[in-house]
């Protein structure tokens, strides 16, 4: 997962290859707070890895509940109805489908078995309303008390009554959100073992398709609940939650949404496949299907799987009724970018109970990219650009904003009479909530021109810190890093290994061209094999700086070396990296330290590694490569004309960092960061 403060997005052109879903988040917290209630062992497979879901397991820990990975699955030994912890404090950072269900069932609990719980989450969610279930919930009898505003989180649930008010049907509003009626259907269920319990919905309920997930759970645990239409449920009398054993987690549907998406825009010669989710699925928000058809994209779709290709191009506009796709009409609003005509969305108003109010969220950002927008209470318009504009995207600290505005990229295919501009998401990582690997997914299945992926160079003689300096702007900036010398040093070690001698230019080319090298975040691997520490070794790299002298051996290099040049962008680090392998690089820096710094350097690293050395020969052998390096026939050692020149005799590594990034910023388009 991107831990950067920012990631730019470079002009994307094209689409394809096949994407597996990671859990739907709606069902994983369902499942593990059904596994947490119920008698017995659940095996549950194929569960979302996200923050959500963290704190969901971490509450059951809490509880009590023994939760132990094995493999691909989880093990959850739930407490079968009966608290074992009667006293804790719940952190749900902001994951409404851990702090309405826990708090509803932990409300019934701590009234019936003397319990004493309180829940909180990050400030988001104390601004997320929780009023209305409270006060069903108080109509039960539960002890409830507000830790901060009337209606809001944090709470308080207090010991009660052992027998709850079950007699009349229980009220709750269903126009805020569908997660109140979810949360009482997950936790009424503990209080009906001496009679049926019937909830009554007042007012139109929203996101009945969430709602229909809840209920298809329930039954595979063991609960029977009758349904009248969508305002009365009623919970058998007797009913007990039973692990079904076996439970399988089917892909997330709303995250579906952004490939199919990327199917309808960018997918032209082969389709998007998304697997994990299909025809057979049980989430809602597979009808987002539906949508993307009526605006011209070409489905096919089957048990467990989806096949999206660009169909109509632009797309359509459509005024859409969102109630049983709320979270997935996001991707409608980033759509309608690509449409002819202005497109609206009614009957959104959960948008604005969400991680942020999203729809105010969503006009704003779309705005930002030159968009015509409109909101309302409970709807969106939104009319394309005529002229697009780089934008620095606001999440929120929201997933589904992020992952949506990643579309905006492809934007030089809805105006090809206009330059294609990039785009910046602002706090990428908040896509840990449903999706941690998200723009690694995508990046995986989009291409565009070289041209457009930006190159970041750092030259520089042994020892002065170009690989420190290369490897950090990446991590910084999300981008990939090269660390060329490793390349050659890779190259050495292995001629080291088969005995190929310095001067046989022609095997050390062949070594070269089926080099099996990999870099793998700070590893790097030979062959299968981690030799990150032994390409420092100083007789690899003596032998490296002879190897690179000979022309064959670079040829061969060069294929391998251009292939790091990949969305979204790469910092490669050599010798020769701004003057021959990336020429017309978008930034290139040159970096210098004396030799006596640059000695003093490699003293200390060698030292603290408990290895004998001598300044001086140090310092002489950094001279001698240096001769060597200027002075040979192929690719010497110098500054590209158009290089920033940067002496780090004197800075710190942080310092370095900071000049670059500040240098590189003022070339990106982009007003805000």
């Amino acid at each position: 997962m991107f831990t950067t403060r920012f990631l730019d997005l470079p002009p994307l052109l094209s689409a394809a290859g096949t994407v597996h879903l990671p859990g739907s988040k709606s069902i994983s917290n369902r499942v593990l707070l059904l596994a947490g209630l119920s008698a017995g062992t659940t095996v549950i497979h194929d569960l979302l890895a996200s923050d959500d879901t963290r704190v969901m397991l971490d509450a059951l820990r809490g509880l009590g509940c023994d939760v132990q990975p094995r493999g691909e699955t989880l093990h959850v030994t739930g407490l079968g109805g009966r608290l074992k912890t009667h006293d804790a404090k719940l952190f749900l950072g902001n994951a409404g489908t851990a702090m309405r269900p826990l708090t509803a069932a932990l409300a019934v609990l701590a009234a019936t078995q003397s319990g004493r719980f309180d829940l909180s989450g990050v400030p988001r969610m104390h601004e997320r309303p929780i009023g209305d279930l409270v006060e069903a919930l108080r109509q039960l009898g539960c002890g409830i008390d507000y830790l901060g505003n009337d209606g809001f989180p944090p709470l308080r649930l207090l010991p009660g009554t052992a027998r709850l008010n079950t007699d009349k049907a229980i009220r709750v509003r269903g126009d805020v959100s569908s997660q109140f009626l979810t949360a009482l259907l997950l936790a009424l269920p503990l209080a009906a073992e001496q009679q049926a319990i019937t909830i009554e919905v007042e007012g139109e309920l929203i996101s009945k398709p969430y709602v229909e997930i809840t209920l298809n759970l329930l039954a595979r645990f063991g609960i029977e609940v009758v349904r009248e239409g969508w305002q009365r449920f009623t919970i058998a009398r007797g009913s007990a939650y039973r692990s079904p054993g076996d439970i399988h987690v089917e892909g997330d549907a709303s995250s579906a949404s952004y490939f199919i998406a990327l199917g309808a825009i960018a997918a032209t010669e082969t389709p998007i496949r998304i697997v994990g989710v299909g025809s057979d699925s049980i989430q809602g928000d597979i009808r987002f299907v539906e949508a993307a058809r009526a605006m011209g994209a070409q489905v096919s779709s089957g048990p467990g799987w989806l096949e999206v290709q660009r169909g109509k191009f632009p797309l359509k506009a459509i005024t859409l009724d969102c109630n049983h796709i709320p979270d997935a009409a996001m991707t409608l609003a980033v759509m309608a970018l690509y449409a002819i005509g202005t497109t609206r969305l009614d009957n959104i108003a959960s948008w604005r109970v969400k991680e942020t109010d999203r729809i105010a969220a969503m006009a704003a950002e779309l705005r930002k990219l030159g968009a015509t927008v409109v909101e309302g209470a409970d709807f969106i318009e939104v009319t394309p650009p005529t002229q697009w504009r780089p934008a620095a995207i606001d999440t929120y600290d929201d997933h589904r904003i992020a992952m949506c505005f990643s579309l905006a990229a492809f934007n030089g295919l809805a105006a090809p009479a206009n330059a294609a501009v990039p785009v910046r998401i602002l706090d990428p990582q908040c896509v840990g909530k449903t999706f941690p690997d998200y723009f690694e997914t995508l990046f995986a299945r989009v291409s565009t021109t070289p041209q457009d992926i930006p190159i970041i160079t750092v030259d520089g003689p042994t020892a002065s810190g170009k690989g420190t300096l290369a490897s950090a702007v990446a991590k910084s900036l999300g981008y990939h890093f090269l660390d060329s010398g490793a390349v050659y040093r890779a190259t050495a070690l292995a001629a080291m290994r088969a005995s190929v001698r310095a001067d046989d230019e022609q095997r050390l080319a062949q070594l070269a061209a089926n080099l099996d090298l990999h870099f793998d975040a700070d590893t790097i691997c030979l062959g299968g094999q981690d030799v990150t520490e032994t390409l420092r070794l100083e007789e690899v790299g003596a032998l490296a700086s002879k190897v690179s002298a000979w022309p064959l051996v670079r040829a061969a290099l060069r294929t391998l070396q251009v292939s790091f040049h990949r969305v979204p962008g790469l910092v490669a680090d050599g010798r020769d990296m701004g003057t021959v392998i990336f020429p017309g690089a978008q930034f290139k820096v040159f970096l210098t330290a004396s030799a006596a710094t640059r000695a003093e350097r490699r003293y200390r690293q060698l030292i603290s590694k408990g290895i004998s050395a001598n300044i001086d020969s140090l310092r002489a052998e950094l001279e001698a490569r240096d001769a060597r390096d200027q002075t040979r026939s192929v690719s010497p050692l110098k500054p590209a004309v158009d290089a920033m020149l940067l002496d780090n005799s004197a800075l710190s590594v942080e310092a370095s960092v900071e000049a670059v990034l500040k240098a590189w910023e003022q070339r990106r388009p982009f007003k805000e960061t």
